[in-house]
Parts: structure tokens; C-alpha cells; sequence
């Protein structure tokens, strides 16, 4: 089966019940996506399929069809995500790190929807990711100033 991650197209040799999180870490060595509940409740495997935030643990293969995958691997070839991440560094974000790539996963989908999130609109997009170090506060700051520091978008005539 072949599908597009990170901007290339992949061949993998796999039924299509198989989780996308195992193709992207076992098939494709992109081990920057976590495993973490397997059941889609904490997001450590946050990656973005069609430009939209996916739990990989529990998203079939075969159900992607032709849309993009995008996983934390390529994150800083956007914009959003190089603001991200040098405000996660900025922020001092990280404790364990363990969760962070499905953090900025979702923080990244967050801020392509809506490009001033208010404390509102980062809690809600978050509340399915999980940090067992409780950094919330620091990944919340550091979604308000990778906002800050983006351009803001062209408005219609």
C-alpha cells in the first residue's frame, strides 16, 4: 500500500487493519511519534492525516487513503511549527518530553484553524493530551507566543 508521509510516498507492505502509529514507528523507522494508551486517549501519537490532528494508534492504515500524513518528524518544515517550537524552547516546556510531539502535533493543528487562540480555544484543542508532568500551563504559554510570533493571516478585499 502506498502512502504519503512527510511530503514522499511510502510503500508499506502491511495488512490495512494495521494502526498507522506502527507503520510510521516499525515500517518507516519515524519513531517521533509515541506510543502511549493505544486506545486514542492520551495523544502522544498525534500526527496530522489530510491536515487534520489523528490519534495514529487506532487509525487504520488502509482508512488513509491519498491524504498527506505529516508526522513530528517534519513539523519545522511549516511555519506554525517553528514558531512552536522555539516558543516550546522559549517556554521551557519540557519535563520528560514524553508527550510532546503529540502536544505540538495538536498545538500545531490548533494554531493552522485558528491563528489567535484564546485560553478557551487552547484548553478545549488540548484536553485529549495528556502530560503526566503537568506542563499545561508552560505548553498553553507557549501556544499564545508561537501565536504571537506568526504572521498574522491576509485578509479578502
Amino acid at each position: 500500500m502506498l502512502i504519503q508521509v512527510n511530503g514522499s510516498r511510502r510503500e508499506a507492505d502491511v495488512d490495512p487493519d494495521t494502526p498507522l502509529l506502527w507503520v510510521l514507528r516499525d515500517v518507516f523507522g519515524l519513531t517521533g511519534t509515541k506510543f502511549g494508551c493505544g486506545i486514542a486517549m492520551c495523544g502522544a501519537c498525534t500526527v496530522h492525516v489530510g491536515g487534520q490532528p489523528r490519534r495514529a494508534c487506532v487509525t487504520p492504515v488502509g482508512d488513509i487513503g491519498e491524504q498527506p500524513i505529516l508526522t513530528i518528524e517534519a513539523l519545522e518544515g511549516s511555519t506554525t511549527g517553528q514558531a512552536l517550537q522555539k516558543a516550546w524552547l522559549a517556554v521551557d516546556v519540557v519535563q520528560c518530553g514524553y508527550c510532546q510531539s503529540g502536544q505540538l502535533m495538536q498545538a500545531a493543528a490548533l494554531l493552522e484553524a485558528k491563528s489567535t487562540p484564546d485560553d478557551a480555544d487552547i484548553d478545549a484543542a488540548m484536553s485529549g493530551n495528556i502530560c503526566r508532568c503537568g506542563t499545561y500551563g508552560r505548553i498553553r504559554a507557549a501556544i499564545k507566543q508561537a501565536a504571537a510570533d506568526l504572521p498574522l493571516p491576509a485578509k479578502a478585499p
